[in-house]
């Protein structure tokens, strides 16, 4: 549990201000701007630091909450660029959409093997199938770290994952792009944590059972 000692301002306000930046593709000055309007008056740095605190903390404390992941991962890599430089996003999600995990990593480290390293560790079980398209760096990765899951390699079955990458190709044209890997990797290892978890299947929930559904996601 994150200590909030030492903070001016209430839980419920930084509570409130790390959810708006995370969930909504806003700036800090964007939130500041909305917490004028709710009547309270905080400036955009202290959000910037509640946000750089206490982000990374609250999305592990859900995915600790979180089911076990599904037995069926799919793993994509799109290119990210940051100060001029293209460096690759490797994200893994379930067969039921829910992200598993994010990797930054430079161009020059075209190497699955790391993120495979990260993606285990993280989760502490392996999956019955992997999923991925035919970068060749998936393969090799497969066959010395998990040889005995099956592994399809196909561009067409692997759309939960390219569609998972949406929301940061959101974020990231809202940001002005990224300053720097470490940036890109600290905020989307939050909010790949963070944003999913406000986000459930709507269309397959009346209005009632989403509001219900919201409400006990708000309490978590």
């Amino acid at each position: 549990m994150p200590s909030y000692k030492g903070h001016r301002y209430p839980a419920e306000i930084i509570n409130h201000c790390v959810w708006l930046y995370f969930r909504f593709p806003l700036s800090f000055r964007e939130v500041e701007e909305m917490m004028l309007k709710r009547g309270v008056v905080v400036s955009y740095e202290p959000i910037r630091r509640w946000c750089a605190k206490f982000g990374q903390a609250y999305a592990n404390q859900l995915r600790r909450r979180r089911a076990q992941p599904g037995d069926t991962w799919h793993l994509d890599e799109v290119f990210i660029r940051i100060n001029g430089t293209q460096h690759y996003l490797w994200r893994a999600v379930d067969q039921y959409g829910n992200v598993l995990d994010v990797l930054v990593q430079s161009r020059n480290g075209n190497d699955a093997k790391r993120f495979f390293r990260k993606l285990l560790k993280g989760l502490g079980c392996v999956p019955r199938m992997i999923v991925t398209d035919k970068l060749g760096s998936y393969q090799v990765a497969h066959r010395e770290m998990l040889a005995s899951v099956e592994h399809r390699r196909s561009k067409y079955l692997n759309n939960r994952a390219e569609n998972s990458h949406q929301p940061t190709r959101q974020r990231e044209r809202a940001m002005k792009r990224f300053t720097s890997p470490g940036h890109a990797q600290r905020f989307l290892s939050a909010f790949s944590g963070i944003s999913p978890h406000f986000r459930p299947r709507r269309h397959r929930l009346t209005a009632l059972e989403w509001r219900t559904e919201m409400a006990d996601r708000f309490a978590v």
